[in-house]
């Protein structure tokens, strides 16, 4: 390295490092670098300023100060001052004052030239650290995390990160030999937030925060606010621009913004995109988001669904967890391409017609020693006592709701998925095991809450602030609650004192119909209780109803599978299942293959059995659902009315004798064309059967599940009907043809 030979100008006592400042940042163990490493300025009396520059570069052998204005031989050399690489040095005073280089010389002859990250100020405002502290600071994910851009007309990228009980943090990369001594953060005060900008770091630079605890230990940890992290077993975070795409789906979102949920229909398609359709001979075989919009987007939306439902959309090391223990809540995982494209697929569904729903984790958190747990050495994002911070079953962590800076980093996670990538909705999981403190655990495996209760107040609270921060910013977005117990209220208003989802799964129709459908038909008769059920409490919440991924995995076979008798039974009762789901009031879910009847179980590591199709039974119960979801978008009697009890009617109550039962879909005086809905759950065809109707008309028949197109038997019924007398109540009946193991819908006429 050619350096002019300049004197330098000496330090006054005042101006000089004490030696326990020193050691403390030799040894990494200063909080505050800032104030002692970088430019600085020291009054003197009747003079201009005495200009120092301090440099930690371990393993250095000379390092000295350049200006890009100046000569590049004019550098101005520091002096070490202690051996584990600290160099110091007095330079003249300048105005107007820039960015400087660093020129190092290590001992093998090896030079570098960088900018010195500790000449810029911190870019935090303090507001914003005292938002994150009340934990208001509804997009903390703008200035937590890792944002490359400009300061002082040098690119790089600010790194902050909450760590409050660290003694120390750096931020770590190949861009500094993954040395936490050369680029050691910023304390912001008593925030716990710590903050540096690097220049010459950019998009696609992996890092890590080195944290050393106070009890001496060193973790390595990915960013919590992370936008990208390494495809596994990667477990890094990647520095990421969300920047440069160019969104073409305004009129969705403003159409979206002015509707409600209740008026709209909503038929979402569950998928774990790993498993849909693999790439064979590719490694890893995954799809790309880009290769989705082109197969997945035309599928669905031949289908006919409304929505896609996305599982595993945030970063997570294991396959097998499908995205349920999210070590990157930030990040879109790696497996199928670049913030981007997933950008590109989302727009390209809403320019198809179709939303996009995602499943998003609150509840708890993986343990992996690169991720949350144990974040600065200490229980940051979850409790210390496993009585409250640990899910047993799940082997999780438990977030602890009543940090605000943790209701902060989820809060703004989940407005994040909609600000950026424009989605429609999130499923919320596992939200029974938030309200209840005891939740899967026994006697003294839980410590009540203040009033002695089992109700988590911090998590109700935290559930409340979500729904009403998302409704705030984006009215028309869902968020549905996945949550099994009677809690009251989970999708009552805010102001009515409920949590104010939009919607919450209707696990007890599901649990209820599968096990009607899965006996044999000559037992249901004396189950009919598991049908008529479900409408007693059908419109105490908004509900859901799901026929999700849960019910045929771990052995609990394919929707298919479940079903009684032979090949052609089995489907008969799918078709009648699904039809089924479709007339009952609440808005639809169905897992991906449950369309064609696919065999076996779901297994997360091979992709669906498409080939089935090429047999025309199982095209035929794709044809079904495909018509089931065409009649449902089409009749505001089905869809309009989900969450309103003037919407249905009993027709056939009683039958279970010949397990029989219908009901009327639709308000009545409404103008809008009413629907019969009948269900025959037995392989006996009922000729001549006779139910009562609110009103005289002919009826023509709208669906049919046992025609010939769905595989069904064809069995003769009439087309349409006309009104005879009234019968069991009603002032007009209809006589039709039931098939076996069948549902037909009749539409009145003229509404």
């Amino acid at each position: 390295m050619k350096t002019r030979r300049i004197r330098t100008l000496s330090l006054k006592p005042g101006h000089r490092l004490s030696a326990a400042e020193a050691v403390a940042l030799v040894e990494a163990r200063h909080r505050e670098p800032r104030s002692a490493l970088g430019y600085h300025e020291y009054p003197q009396r009747r003079a201009r300023p005495a200009c120092v520059v301090r440099v930690l570069e371990p393993g250095a052998e000379a390092v000295s100060v350049h200006w890009d204005d100046e000569d590049p031989d004019d550098g101005r050399p520091l002096r070490r001052i202690h051996p584990g690489g600290l160099f110091e040095g007095r330079l003249p005073y300048r105005r107007p004052l820039t960015p400087y280089r660093l020129r190092v010389r290590y001992p093998d002859g090896h030079e570098l030239s960088r900018h010195d990250p500790y000449y810029f100020s911190p870019q935090l405002s303090d507001f914003d650290l005292y938002l994150f502290g009340e934990g208001n600071h509804h997009r903390i994910f703008l200035k937590l995390g890792a944002h490359p851009g400009r300061v002082d007309d040098l690119d790089g990228t600010r790194f902050a990160v909450w760590a409050p009980n660290a003694e120390r943090v750096s931020v770590v990369g190949e861009f500094n030999l993954w040395d936490g001594r050369r680029q050691a953060m910023q304390a912001r005060g008593g925030s716990g937030v710590w903050e540096l900008f690097i220049p010459g770091v950019g998009p696609g630079a992996a890092y890590k925060y080195e944290i050393r605890t106070r009890d001496g230990r060193t973790l390595l940890k990915s960013d919590p606010y992370g936008f990208a992290m390494q495809l596994r077993p990667g477990n890094c975070s990647m520095v990421a621009d969300l920047g440069g795409y160019e969104w073409g789906d305004g009129e969705w979102l403003q159409s979206r913004a002015t509707g409600a949920a209740a008026s709209r229909p909503v038929s979402a398609y569950e998928l774990h995109l790993s498993s849909w359709r693999k790439r064979e001979g590719r490694h890893p075989p995954f799809m790309n988001w880009r290769e989705a919009a082109d197969e997945l987007v035309p599928y669905v939306l031949d289908l006919g669904h409304t929505h896609i439902e996305l599982m595993g959309v945030s970063e997570h090391p294991l396959d097998e967890s499908w995205g349920y223990q999210v070590t990157g809540y930030y990040a879109p995982t790696a497996r199928f391409g670049s913030p981007q494209d997933l950008m590109y697929f989302v727009d390209r569904c809403h320019q198809a017609g179709l939303g996009v729903i995602i499943d998003w984790v609150p509840a708890h958190f993986p343990r992996d020693e690169s991720g949350l747990a144990g974040f600065d050495g200490t229980a940051l994002y979850e409790h210390a006592d496993p009585r409250l911070g640990e899910h047993m079953d799940w082997g999780t962590k438990i977030f602890n709701f009543g940090r605000h800076e943790v209701r902060n980093f989820l809060v703004a996670n989940a407005l994040y998925w909609l600000d950026q990538y424009h989605l429609d909705g999130l499923r919320v999981d596992a939200v029974a095991s938030m309200l209840y403190l005891d939740y899967s655990r026994g006697p003294g495996e839980w410590v009540p809450n203040r009033h002695g209760g089992r109700e988590n107040l911090e998590a109700i609270d935290f559930l409340r602030q979500l729904n009403g921060t998302l409704r705030h910013y984006h009215p028309g977005v869902l968020t549905i609650a996945e949550e099994s117990t009677a809690f009251p209220g989970v999708t009552r208003p805010l102001e009515e004192g409920g949590l104010g989802f939009g919607m919450k799964w209707n696990m007890g129709w599901m649990n209820d119909t599968l096990r009607y459908f899965s006996l044999d038909p000559i037992y249901r008769r004396h189950e009919h209780h598991l049908i008529t059920f479900s409408f007693m409490y059908a419109w105490s919440e908004r509900f859901m109803l799901p026929l999700s991924h849960d019910e045929v995995v771990h052995g609990k076979g394919s929707l298919l599978g479940k079903m009684p008798g032979d090949e052609w039974q089995k489907r008969a009762n799918l078709r009648t299942l699904l039809a089924y789901m479709t007339a009952h009031p609440g808005k639809k879910l169905l897992f991906m293959g449950g369309e064609f009847g696919q065999r076996h179980e779901w297994r997360d590591g091979e992709s669906l059995d498409w080939g089935l199709l090429g047999d025309p039974g199982h095209a035929g119960l794709q044809r079904c659902l495909r018509d089931l979801n065409r009649l449902y978008r089409e009749s505001v009697a089905l869809y309009g009315s989900d969450w309103d009890p003037q919407g249905f009617g009993w027709l056939e109550l009683h039958n279970a004798a010949e397990s029989v039962w219908g009901f009327r879909r639709g308000r009545p005086g409404s103008g809008e064309p009413l629907l019969v809905c009948l269900f025959n759950a037995t392989p006996v065809p009922r000729v001549d059967y006779r139910v009562g109707v609110e009103s005289h008309g002919s009826y023509g028949c709208v669906f049919n599940s046992d025609a010939g197109a769905y595989g069904g038997s064809e069995h003769p019924m009439a087309p349409w009907l006309s009104t005879g007398d009234g019968v069991n109540g009603f002032p007009a009946s209809l006589t039709l043809t039931l098939p076996p193991l069948a549902a037909v819908f009749y539409r009145q006429a003229g509404g």
